[in-house]
This record gives structure tokens, C-alpha cells and sequence, in this order.
């Protein structure tokens, strides 16, 4: 499955009625449970004040939490797609920053508190390199947070932007230790719940778009009856120790 022409529409949508972007953030909080993880990471290390790097920044919602959250911090954005960011910058204001950059060379002149990389390392060859220019870009005792598919995915293996079905969890934890960090915390999302949730909320609903737009009503009045219950999955997927799931989550130190 392509991912990057919906997302693409829904750019030139914001483009032309920016009051969407509103509400797609607010749609990403509650149908992403990768979304809800990494959020809870971010509370947990990030204090006001501290500079934030969003590496492969998307449509910038943890940018935009993080800019919303803490009023003294700082945040520069990277990404390959220069136009998501741009759009974004608009109503940002100053304490935003972004740049076109490519993960695998690139390495801030900066130095930042904390950096992310949701659902990137997937996408690209050099992945190492990757988390050595990351570990570069952070201060002494730095935050790295990384929200990536499994090799438990199987949605992974036929996604077309992907350079590799998902990741063996110990061997991301091996590439993280070799390139400078200290695991803090390593665990799965999306075990048994929340698998059953992402199905729910966005595997059948996008099959569903793909094949006509005219299956919209259907698709709205689907959410509408199945969202409470999609909602007790992600809590329950949040609130256990999944002991497998097609998501990683890692949140990682740097060493000094």
C-alpha cells in the first residue's frame, strides 16, 4: 500500500483550507495509538525550555504539540518533504524552525534535548548512519525517542515506502547501543488490542476509500459506532506488557 499520495492529498486539502490542520491533529490523537505512546514519552522527558528535534517531520504534529505544551522551548523540524513543513511554519511563529534534510548525512551545527524519529528508520537504506548523525545533534544525556514498525507487521512487508519489513526489536536495541545510547525503555505497541484497533480505525476505513470515494457515509458512520471500542483497545494496548506487536517503542539516552 502507498501512504504518501493520502498524504499528499491531505496536504493540498490544508493548503487550501488551513483550519483543517486542526482537526487532523486532533484525528491523528485519537485514531493513532503510536501517536498516544510517544506523546506520554515526550511528558515524560521534556521540560520547558529544552530544544526539541522532530527528525522526519511529517505534517508536524509533534512539533506542534511540543510548541503548544512548552511556551519557552524551541524546535527545529527536518524532513525530505520541504512542503508539509513549509505550510506548517505559517502559523508556527518564531520558535519554529525547519529545513529539507536528508537523516543519513545530515547533523545539526545545534545541539537539542531531545529528538524523535516516528515511523522514519523503516523508510530509509543507511539507518545506522541515521542514529549516529542523531546522536550527534544531542546535548549530554539527550533524549531519543523511536516509534517504528516490527518484523511482526505484516502490513510492513507490502507498504512501498518501506526499505525493510519492520524491525527485530533486540537488533534496533544493538544498532541504538553501537551508535552511542542507552536504552531506557524498549517495548512493543500494538500487541493483541491495539492491533485489533489500528484494523478498526484504519486498515478496513482505508480499503474501504481506496476503493470509492462514495463508500464515505459508510466510512463516517463506521467511526461513529466503532470508535468507544477502538478507544478501550488503545487504553488496553497502553495499559498491559505486550510481550509481542507489530510496533516498537524506544526511548534511548544519550551516552556520555
Amino acid at each position: 500500500m502507498q501512504y504518501d499520495p493520502i498524504k499528499d492529498r491531505l496536504a493540498e486539502s490544508i493548503k487550501l483550507f488551513p483550519a483543517l490542520r486542526r482537526i487532523l491533529y486532533r484525528a491523528l490523537d485519537l485514531l493513532l495509538l503510536r501517536q498516544r505512546y510517544v506523546i506520554k514519552e515526550i511528558k515524560r522527558y521534556f521540560h520547558d525550555g529544552m530544544r526539541f528535534y522532530d527528525a522526519g517531520a511529517g505534517f508536524c504534529q509533534y512539533s506542534d504539540f511540543v510548541l503548544r505544551s512548552y511556551p519557552s522551548s524551541r524546535v527545529l523540524a527536518t524532513d525530505l518533504k520541504t512542503d508539509y513543513m513549509r505550510q506548517y511554519s505559517f502559523t508556527s511563529g518564531p520558535r519554529f524552525s525547519y529545513m529539507t534534510a536528508d537523516l543519513q548525512v545530515f547533523r545539526s551545527k545545534h545541539q537539542y534535548d531531545m529528538a524523535i524519529a516516528i515511523d522514519i528508520l523503516e523508510h530509509i537504506e543507511d539507518d545506522v548512519a541515521v542514529l549516529k548523525n542523531i546522536h550527534s545533534c544531542l546535548s549530554p544525556q539527550g533524549i531519543f525517542i523511536i516509534s517504528t514498525p516490527s518484523d511482526q507487521d505484516p502490513a510492513a512487508k507490502f507498504t512501498a515506502e518501506h526499505v525493510r519489513p519492520g524491525y527485530d526489536k533486540e537488533a534496533l536495541e544493538t544498532k541504538l547501543r553501537e551508535s552511542g545510547f542507552e536504552i531506557l525503555s524498549s517495548i512493543y505497541s500494538y500487541g493483541l488490542w491495539g492491533s485489533l484497533s489500528w484494523r478498526l480505525m484504519i486498515k478496513y476505513p482505508l480499503i474501504l476509500w481506496g476503493k470509492s470515494k462514495l463508500w464515505a457515509p459508510v466510512i463516517a458512520l463506521w467511526y461513529l459506532l466503532l470508535f468507544p471500542a477502538s478507544e478501550l483497545l488503545m487504553r488496553l494496548d497502553m495499559r498491559v506488557t505486550n510481550s509481542s506487536g507489530t510496533g516498537i517503542i524506544i526511548v534511548a539516552r544519550k551516552s556520555d
